[in-house]
């Protein structure tokens, strides 16, 4: 796929969670600042989304499977608007932590993205 589409989305989305991480070390809720590189890592995402239903449409196949790769691809594209959302419900660094994870968790279906694809 996009190898380097892939990278920055993962090094960004594990600087979301430091950042968040950092935020709920200091005892502090996600501020709208974080909501900003949160939309950014979001957008990150659905470009990735996009790419990847470009090169499917293609008629490029992933190594191990459409339909695996397809699931990965969502669940990267929801991952970090379900921390957010999450996050408004719990406005104590409890927000800021679930945000952090959720960095964390895209940051780890970017390297299964990869792997899936054939990289």
């Amino acid at each position: 796929m996009l190898d380097v589409l892939t990278l920055v989305t993962g090094v960004a989305a594990l600087l979301l969670a430091a950042w968040c991480g950092w935020a709920a070390y200091r005892d502090q809720p996600t501020k709208d600042w974080h909501f900003i590189g949160m939309a950014v890592v979001s957008v990150l995402a659905l470009i990735q989304l996009v790419a990847g239903t470009v090169l499917l449409a293609r008629g490029e196949e992933p190594e191990q499977g459409t339909t695996i790769f397809v699931a990965y691809l969502l669940g990267a594209f929801a991952c970090v608007p379900a921390a957010g959302f999450m996050s408004l419900a719990e406005r104590t660094r409890w927000g800021s932590v679930t945000v952090a994870a959720g960095g964390v968790v895209l940051a780890v279906l970017e390297v299964r993205i990869h792997d899936i694809w054939g990289g």
